[in-house]
């Protein structure tokens, strides 16, 4: 007996430092995009749990010699005791699912914003946690009540573009992940993120995108919403951020005269891309709703939430959305006006740069002025051109970065433009397979949005998101943009109906 502890031990040991991780970060990969793929159900149910399963055995493989496991080792019946209660929670909330999954759409919502910061091997990450709740327990709802029923399960539709290159998307970055100049990184992203994200996709687009759940939904929103510029104000009154976590923005509050919010938020950009999707979906009722009362409610929290989105200081948040209210304009009436409107704005944004460059920041160069991340993307342009056929690996742009520079343990978020962060770690196999999703999303988006107020809508969140990408980061790291993707995709497998005659209002009534 005492030989075989020792023993044990160093098996155990040799699994999780060995080849393990790498093989076991492949095979999530591919058990994420079976999800996305299959249409059979049973196969899809057995899909989904064996992901499920197999992305916390991964991270516990990780950072199992990290100090926050200390007290598993010590206590492991303690441990054992917490994780049954964690499981039993999840189920008792899959069986309360099971007959009314149309919940899952506003618990979904609800869950999106809120992270909770948790320490995983040597770095702190805010994590999705209630979503992760919500995700595993309408895993459960769905794929127990198939694998048990004897019947023949349906098939769905089969997969289209987006899908597919969404697996793509999946499975390469699980492959890239075995050179990975940081893997422990891109195995954290792959179990945090591209995994659960794919399972809320195929949980999100089951469901019926009707009326009354988009309703609830988008009532949660606001509520959420209003909720965090409320905070917001708070925040700017009083000059004390809520949470205290973000030690570079509470240094950069101190320093400058201005003064940044962050609400509920970790990043003010972050809580600024909420805030200005949130704003576009209330701009799509402002222009599509023939009720003035509900015209005047919009315009109300509109106001609210734009005064938010100001105190948060996000050029790149007020960017996406003037693009969504742009894609907006463009699919509720023609387009030449609205790319005459644009030009204009740009005309008067380059004449109010090259009048008062110190307003915007100019005078310290493009790289003051945008924070340092100009200097990011160099370094990330430098390092496609040092591997541009297969880059240096999933997740590895911080660590490559700190590398050639020199920089030390910085904690940079990438290169904050996700184009050259796919470049840098990814090359041209992964900018290809990006672009093409992009393209495919756009397409599928887009089709028939002039028919359809509420496939404009989702079209417009979507776009407005890409273009927050190309100035800060997340793009598949975001479960919005798997949301916005999945509503999306839902709606496009509903039968095309003959088109309402459309009375539409002038656009100086409806604005």
């Amino acid at each position: 007996m005492s030989r075989s502890l020792p023993f044990a031990r160093v098996t155990a040991f040799a699994l999780l430092n060995g080849p393990f991780p790498k093989l076991g970060a492949v095979v999530v990969a591919l058990l994420a995009a079976a999800v996305l793929l299959l249409t059979d159900g049973r196969r899809r149910a057995w899909s989904m749990l064996g992901s499920l399963m197999l992305a916390p055995v991964l991270l516990l493989a990780d950072i199992w010699s990290s100090p926050q496991l200390h007290v598993v080792h010590r206590h492991p019946l303690v441990a054992l005791l917490g994780g049954a209660v964690a499981l039993a929670a999840v189920t008792g909330a899959a069986r309360l699912l099971a007959p009314r999954l149309w919940l899952l759409g506003p618990l979904a919502v609800l869950a999106l914003p809120f992270r909770v910061p948790i320490q995983s091997g040597a770095t702190t990450s805010n994590l999705l946690v209630p979503l992760y709740l919500v995700i595993a327990a309408g895993t459960l709802a769905v794929t127990v009540p198939v694998l048990r029923s004897e019947r023949a399960v349906p098939p769905r539709a089969a997969p289209g573009w987006v899908e597919r290159l969404l697996a793509a998307s999946v499975v390469l970055y699980g492959i890239q992940a075995v050179y990975s100049a940081d893997f422990e990184q891109a195995l954290q992203q792959m179990v945090f993120f591209y995994v659960p994200f794919a399972l809320l996709f195929a949980l999100l687009r089951g469901l019926s995108w009707n009326r009354g759940l988009v309703v609830r939904c988008l009532r949660v929103l606001v509520g959420l919403a209003v909720a965090f510029a409320c905070i917001g104000f708070v925040e700017y009154a009083t000059k004390h951020l809520l949470l205290s976590l973000n030690t570079k923005l509470i240094a950069a509050n101190d320093f400058h005269t201005y003064f940044t919010v962050n609400s509920v938020f970790f990043d003010p950009d972050i809580f600024g891309r909420f805030l200005a999707l949130v704003m576009i979906l209330l701009a799509a009722v402002l222009l599509h709703a023939g009720d003035r009362r509900r015209q005047i409610a919009a315009t109300v929290v509109l106001a609210v939430l734009w005064g938010g989105l100001v105190l948060t200081l996000s050029r790149s948040s007020l960017g996406a959305l003037l693009v969504g209210l742009g894609v907006l304009a463009a699919l509720r009436w023609k387009l030449w006006p609205v790319l005459a409107t644009a030009a204009v704005v740009l005309a008067v944004g380059a004449v109010a740069l090259a009048v008062s460059p110190k307003t915007f920041g100019l005078n310290q160069g493009l790289n003051g002025a945008s924070s340092g991340r100009a200097n990011l993307v160099s370094g990330g342009i430098a390092m496609f051109g040092d591997r541009p056929g297969w880059g240096y690996g999933s997740g590895s742009f911080v660590t490559e970065y700190d590398h050639q520079h020199q920089r030390g343990a910085s904690r940079l978020s990438a290169s904050h433009t996700i184009p050259i962060t796919i470049a840098a770690e990814q090359g041209v196999i992964g900018l290809a397979v990006y672009a093409a999703l992009i393209v495919a999303a756009f397409a599928m988006l887009l089709r028939r949005a002039r028919e359809d107020p509420l496939r404009a809508t989702i079209a417009a969140a979507f776009i407005a998101l890409v273009f927050h990408t190309l100035l800060y980061a997340d793009f598949l790291e975001d479960p919005v943009s798997w949301t916005l993707l999945a509503v999306g995709s839902a709606l496009a497998l509903v039968p095309r109906h003959r088109p309402r005659p459309a009375t539409p209002e002038s656009p100086a009534v409806a604005v």
